[in-house]
């Protein structure tokens, strides 16, 4: 049986946020994980439990609109320059990594004070 555009969307986001518990239970230092669509539109995310979030929703939803054109955007230099690895961002207060898997981002927040944030982008990129 074929299943309809809305039980395969139902599925997709179902792994997302699967794949975003897995992501968030490799450290502590993890803050948030959330998958990106190439619109900048969230698909799945998740803030470690208890923590107030830096920035307030709308300032995010640029942010990952940003980071959504940005993906974009170097679609077209990867034949030039390779395949993306990793985007690391070191904030006074947070790290941000970001992982582009086809069409969506990984857009992952870890604690400033992460002393393992080699093993950790190792663990992410298994996973994904």
């Amino acid at each position: 049986m074929t299943k309809t555009p809305s039980e395969k969307w139902k599925t997709e986001i179902a792994q997302y946020r699967k794949k975003c518990q897995n992501i968030h239970q490799i450290s502590n230092d993890i803050r948030y994980v959330g998958v990106v669509n190439s619109y900048g539109r969230t698909m799945a995310g998740i803030l470690k439990p208890n923590l107030k979030p830096l920035i307030k929703s709308e300032i995010m939803k640029n942010e990952l609109f940003v980071i959504s054109s940005l993906m974009t955007l170097r679609k077209e230099t990867t034949s030039k320059v390779g395949k993306l690895d990793y985007v690391l961002m070191q904030h006074q207060k947070i790290s941000v990594l970001i992982f582009q898997k086809g069409n969506v981002a990984y857009y992952v927040t870890i604690n400033k004070t992460a002393k393992n944030i080699n093993k950790i982008i190792a663990s992410i990129k298994k996973m994904i």
